[in-house]
């Protein structure tokens, strides 16, 4: 609380404390809806459902499992989602989008060709797909989704991924932390086993760590930590950088300058990467200027040296996690990984010294949230598979509200008070009572934080509130009841009672940094409906098209001839218009890709 009006408003003393357990809603089963679960991805999405005793990934329109969380924009106009808009990346790398998950809840805009869109947007686009490629593969419509989010994120970024699902016309109930829908896919066939279990969740752009307990079917979630802004995408940019100095220390060309030779630079350390994880050394070809390029050497030794400092930034949250959980590394029973990232031998081998343990490997990193996703709509939905299965989650940050501490003369504002502090068992509901601080005080002006720093400075500001209505009296006099509500979702809800009246106000978010207005989520609907999308039913074609461009700035010589004649054979048919020959100069070129290994 701070200054406002009359003088300073608040003081920190509590007077009652009481925790509340909310009953969780049941949802009655009903019969043919078609209810789905998406993890939301940093760089892939995926979306699952219930068949029968076990959780699958649907196809896209592709037929892939993965599709790229990337949105592409066409002199045109035209928005491109999915992999065509990856494979522009490296062709228009100023009119592609990637790895905008990082900057949920933020102000930035991302702008190409007089088209300008926030991260809630780009989301949108990425889920409208998601849930049009869902309703091809069941054959009907998508009633409900269960979306997944990094555990560590905070309210403003939970809001804004609800707020992204709200402009993609996407009715979405439940909100699921990653690990804990990992711990739902790894505890569907251990249900009859006790375990405490620790995961690992590193995906494109963000790292979490859980630490559970599996009881008869029961997970508890006791301790979670990680880091919205660290992930997969560090590691390639710490690669990238290193290569790029190598070819300016012995050619003199920085390749990181402009902007599509940069592209082309991304997307090669990015193979190499992935190659890595099986292979001791690579070749990349760097492109340089015109059709130059030049071939850099790396093992694995060289990058994860090179990792180190990325890799050291894991320590921290695991070590927070075991600390809010109570519990020693000695005494974690199983190591799960999860994320694409989680493939890298460095990351392996540094779960292995810490835990003292092998990681298991038996569920797929890539699909094991999407997984779980589904799961939790079969909880949601009554299936008989999960049925017995029950997952509890933690509140990931503190929340609280700015105070004033007089200490005689001397006044202290902006003082941190927690209400609900990380690590309290979702659903949950607490209630703190503060004082006035001033003579004559009518009203305070309530400041929401987030975070764990003691100084209110150093937290997120997540609202605030003017609460009037106070009677005229002596400091200390009137009494003012916070309470937060925290729900299943990680999302708050703050509620301000003065005492002696008995009159209740709700938080109403004013203006905190990214969130979003209901008038501009409207404009945002309205938006999307009349944004001119690529046809889906071309979206094959497109995508093999964009795919071959992409490949085809990377080769010469006799390979580049070959891939250059095969798009032209594919161009004219589809300048003819006929679908058994669009067919088969496609294959024809997708095997050439394929052969090339791009």
């Amino acid at each position: 609380m701070s200054n406002h009006g009359a003088g300073s408003v608040a003081t920190a003393q509590m007077r009652s404390c009481r925790t509340f357990a909310l009953p969780s809603t049941v949802i009655p089963h009903v019969a043919a809806r078609n209810i789905i679960g998406i993890d939301l991805g940093t760089t892939y999405s995926l979306v699952a459902r219930m068949d029968g005793d076990r959780a699958i990934v649907l196809p896209n329109r592709l037929g892939e499992t993965q599709t790229p969380s990337a949105v592409s924009i066409t002199a045109q106009g035209e928005i491109l989602v999915g992999a065509p808009a990856r494979a522009r990346a490296v062709t228009h790398p100023d009119a592609t989008f990637r790895n905008f998950k990082r900057d949920m809840g933020t102000d930035r805009v991302f702008a190409a060709f007089g088209l300008s869109f926030r991260a809630e947007e780009l989301s949108a686009m990425v889920l409208k797909q998601l849930a049009a490629d869902a309703e091809e593969a069941l054959g009907g419509a998508i009633d409900e989704a269960v979306v997944t989010v990094p555990a560590y994120f905070g309210e403003l970024q939970r809001r804004a991924t609800r707020d992204a699902c709200e402009i993609a016309e996407l009715y979405v109930e439940r909100i699921i932390n990653e690990p804990t829908a990992a711990a739902l896919a790894y505890g569907l066939d251990r249900r009859d086993r006790e375990s405490r279990i620790a995961i690992l969740d590193l995906g494109g752009g963000t790292f979490d760590v859980s630490v559970l307990e599996i009881i008869e079917g029961v997970i508890e979630i006791q301790g979670t930590a990680g880091d919205a802004r660290l992930g997969g995408e560090d590691f390639l940019e710490a690669l990238v950088d290193h290569v790029a100095k190598r070819v300016l220390g012995t050619h003199g060309f920085d390749p990181r300058v402009e902007p599509a030779t940069r592209a082309r630079l991304l997307e090669t350390c990015e193979q190499a990467k992935r190659r890595l994880s099986t292979a001791k050394q690579v070749d990349l070809r760097v492109p340089t200027t015109g059709e130059e390029t030049v071939v850099v050497t790396v093992t694995r030794d060289e990058v994860e040296r090179l990792w180190q400092p990325t890799l050291q930034k894991l320590h921290a949250p695991i070590r927070r996690a075991l600390r809010d959980a109570c519990v020693l590394p000695r005494a974690i029973d199983e190591v799960v990984l999860v994320g694409g990232a989680t493939r890298m031998p460095a990351v392996q081998q540094l779960a292995n010294e810490l835990f003292g343990r092998t990681p298991l490997t038996n569920i797929s990193p890539d699909e094991a949230v999407a997984h779980g996703a589904a799961i939790q709509v079969g909880l949601k939905s009554g299936d008989p598979a999960p049925e017995d299965m029950v997952a509890t989650d933690i509140a990931p940050f503190s929340i609280g509200v700015s105070t004033v501490e007089n200490r005689g003369r001397r006044t202290l504002q902006g003082v941190f008070s927690p209400i609900l502090e990380r690590g309290t068992v979702l659903p949950a509901s607490r209630v703190e009572r503060f004082v006035t601080a001033a003579e004559n005080q009518t009203q305070i002006k309530i400041l929401v934080y987030q975070g764990e720093h003691s100084s209110c400075e150093d937290n997120t500001l997540l609202g605030e509130y003017e609460l009037e209505g106070i009677h005229k009296g002596a400091a200390g006099e009137e009494n003012i009841d916070v309470r937060f509500s925290y729900d299943l979702n990680g999302l708050l809800e703050v509620d301000m009672t003065v005492v002696s009246t008995a009159v209740t106000k709700t938080l109403v978010v004013e203006r905190s940094g990214g969130k979003m207005t209901q008038p501009q989520l409207a404009d945002a609907r309205d938006s999307l409906q009349r944004l001119k999308f690529h046809p889906r039913d071309a979206l094959p074609n497109t995508t093999a098209l964009a795919r071959a461009e992409s490949a085809f700035v990377e080769l010469r010589g006799a390979q580049r001839e070959a891939l250059g004649h095969a798009m032209r054979s594919f161009r004219l048919a589809l300048e003819e218009q006929r679908p058994t020959e669009i067919e088969h100069a496609r294959r024809q070129l997708m095997a050439l890709l394929g052969d090339f290994s791009l």
